[in-house]
């Protein structure tokens, strides 16, 4: 019973007022990215955009968007739910309703949010709920977290696109990731960040279903 309460439990966002309490100040972090030794906080270079992303466990997701091209810094941390400054063991308690998400600072000159949408959604696998592969629970969902209008059109027409590739692909399960406005970032504790950079052959869950997102193939033109 207890291991079937603990299942359910972390497969299921907590009600308003269930969630742990957490604490006013942040947890402590990197100060500088292990790949790039840019700052991991901002203010960042004028010009530069956010993105955030959920898809699996972070430390693979955040391995495959600082390879991309056109990225400033990436770090990892937790967003979409409702304790603040959690803690990793807090997180994997699915008592705080967060997810393990990658904030993407990129240049628009270098590459497009739409390219970055592209590498989102074949990352991973998106119609598979509270889970990626044999990681389970809330902090592993599918999820894109918004910065304005513009990168919310762009994500919904991305979704319905990759719907429909699946669908011609075979894959007949529904697209299950959120869409919703960025929450707070917060950033995860030191060893978390650039894991595999650290950790060459490290755990890395992240796998896609192959079929291509027919979305971000141009590069957005300067301005």
């Amino acid at each position: 019973m207890y291991v079937l309460d603990m299942f359910s439990r972390k497969s299921k966002l907590p009600a308003p007022g269930e969630a742990l309490p957490g604490r006013p100040e942040p947890i402590e972090t990197a100060d500088a990215h292990f790949v790039s030794g840019r700052p991991l906080k901002g203010p960042f270079p004028e010009g530069l955009e956010s993105a955030m992303f959920g898809l699996g466990c972070f430390w693979g997701a955040e391995r495959a968007f600082w390879q991309a091209p056109g990225i400033y810094v990436t770090a990892v941390g937790y967003a979409g739910g409702q304790t603040p400054n959690p803690t990793y063991q807090e997180v994997c308690t699915g008592m705080t309703g967060h997810n393990e998400v990658v904030l993407v600072v990129f240049d628009p000159k270098a590459t497009s949010y739409e390219a970055l949408l592209k590498l989102f959604f074949e990352s991973h696998n998106p119609t598979q709920g509270m889970r990626q592969g044999n990681d389970i629970g809330t902090q592993y969902r599918s999820g894109v977290y918004v910065f304005g209008e513009d990168q919310r059109r762009a994500a919904e027409a991305a979704k319905a696109a990759y719907q429909t590739a699946l669908g011609e692909a075979g894959h007949r399960a529904p697209i299950t990731t959120e869409i919703v406005d960025a929450p707070t970032f917060y950033y995860a504790e030191p060893y978390h960040q650039q894991y595999l950079a650290k950790n060459p052959s490290g755990y890395c869950g992240l796998g896609g279903t192959g079929v291509s997102c027919p979305v971000g193939v141009g590069v957005a033109s300067a301005a």
